[in-house]
C-alpha cells in the first residue's frame, strides 16, 4: 500500500507535520469546517498543545464561548472541593463509587451472586449431599467463569456508558484490562480456596490447577474479543473449553462393561489430572497465555475506536 509523503513523515517522526491555522480554528469554532478537516484537527491537537491553546481560545471567543464556561464552572462547583471546608460538595461522585464502575458491571451484578452460588453449591453437594465428584466438576467449571464475568463487564450489550467510556483516554483496552483484573480478583480466590475445601481424592487434581488454564482462557476470550465482541468471545471460549473436557471421555469404552456408558466422576478426575496437572499441561497452559498475551498486544489498538457494519454505521465493539 503507497502512503502519501505526509503520513510517511509523520510515520517517521511521529510528530505533527503541520500546524491548525486561525482560519481553521476560527471555523471550527463557528461549526464550519468540513468534518474531515474537523477530525483531522482534533486529532491533531491531542499531541500539539499550541494548537490546542490556539483552538480553545477561538472556541472560547466563539457564540459557544459562554456556554462552555457556564459548564464548566457547573463541573467544578460539584467535583472541586471547597477551599474554605476542604470537603467537596454533598452530591459529589465518592471513591468507592468511581472504583466500582471502573471494576465493572460484572461486580455490581448477577455474575458476582451467581460466582458465590456455584462456591456454595459445590460445597453443599460435597458434605450436604456427599456428592464425591464435587472437586472435578467445580474444576471443569472454573476455567470459564472468568472470561463469563469479562463479557459481563465490557461491551455495548454489558455496560450502558460503554460508548462514552470507549472514547475516554482511560477507555479501550486499558479499561477492558481494569475490568479483567477485578473480575480475576474477585474468581480466583473464592474458586481456589473453594475447591480446596472440597474433598480430595487419589484422582482429583490440586485446587490450584485451574489457575493457569483460567488466565489463558481468560486472554483468549479477550485476544478473540478484539475481532468478534467480548460476549461473543467468551461464548467460543467456553464452548471449544467444554468439548475439550468432555468429548474425550464421554462413551469411552469400558473393559469392564460392554459397549459404552456414560461419563463417571472418577472418569473426569483421571482426565482433568491429565489435562491439567503436571509439569508439562502447565507449560502448555503458560505458553498458550504468552500467545494470546501477545495476540492481545498486537490487536490493542481494535479497542480504541468503534466496529463498522457492513453498511458503514458505527457501532461499539463488545
Amino acid at each position: 500500500m503507497r502512503h502519501h509523503p505526509w503520513e510517511r513523515a509523520r510515520r517517521r517522526t511521529d510528530r505533527p507535520t503541520w500546524h491548525v491555522s486561525e482560519a481553521l480554528a476560527a471555523r471550527y469554532a463557528a461549526g464550519s469546517a468540513p468534518e474531515p478537516d474537523a477530525w483531522s484537527l482534533e486529532k491533531h491537537i491531542e499531541a500539539c498543545g499550541a494548537c490546542a491553546v490556539r483552538v480553545s481560545t477561538a472556541v472560547q471567543g466563539s457564540a459557544a464561548g459562554p456556554v462552555l464556561a457556564e459548564v464548566r464552572g457547573a463541573v467544578l462547583a460539584t467535583v472541586v472541593p471547597d477551599p474554605s471546608t476542604g470537603q467537596g460538595p454533598p452530591h459529589r461522585v465518592g471513591f468507592t463509587a468511581r472504583v466500582l464502575w471502573a471494576a465493572g458491571p460484572a461486580l455490581r451484578g448477577s455474575w458476582l451472586v451467581a460466582l458465590v452460588l456455584v462456591a456454595a453449591a459445590a460445597v453443599g453437594l460435597a458434605y450436604g449431599a456427599g456428592f464425591a465428584g464435587a472437586r472435578p466438576v467445580l474444576l471443569a467449571l472454573a476455567p470459564t467463569v472468568p472470561p463469563a464475568g469479562v463479557a459481563l463487564s465490557y461491551g455495548r450489550y454489558a455496560d450502558p456508558m460503554y460508548e462514552i467510556g470507549a472514547s475516554t483516554p482511560g477507555g479501550g483496552l486499558r479499561l477492558l484490562l481494569t475490568r479483567t483484573a477485578a473480575v480475576l480478583l474477585a474468581s480466583l480466590p473464592v474458586l481456589t480456596l473453594t475447591g480446596a475445601l472440597l474433598p480430595a481424592s487419589a484422582e482429583a487434581p490440586g485446587p490450584a490447577a485451574w489457575l493457569l488454564p483460567g488466565l489463558a482462557l481468560t486472554l483468549a476470550a479477550l485476544a478473540l474479543g478484539s475481532y468478534v465482541g467480548c460476549r461473543t468471545a467468551a461464548g467460543v471460549v467456553a464452548a471449544v473449553w467444554a468439548a475439550a473436557v468432555t468429548v474425550p471421555v464421554l462413551g469411552m469404552p469400558r473393559p469392564d462393561t460392554s459397549g459404552y456408558s456414560p461419563l463417571s466422576t472418577a472418569e473426569l478426575s483421571m482426565y482433568l489430572t491429565r489435562f491439567l496437572s503436571g509439569a508439562t499441561a502447565q507449560s502448555a497452559w503458560a505458553m498458550a497465555a504468552a500467545v494470546c498475551a501477545g495476540l492481545l498486544i498486537l490487536r490493542r489498538r481494535a479497542f480504541d475506536r468503534p466496529a463498522f457494519d457492513g453498511r458503514g454505521r458505527s457501532w461499539a465493539r463488545g
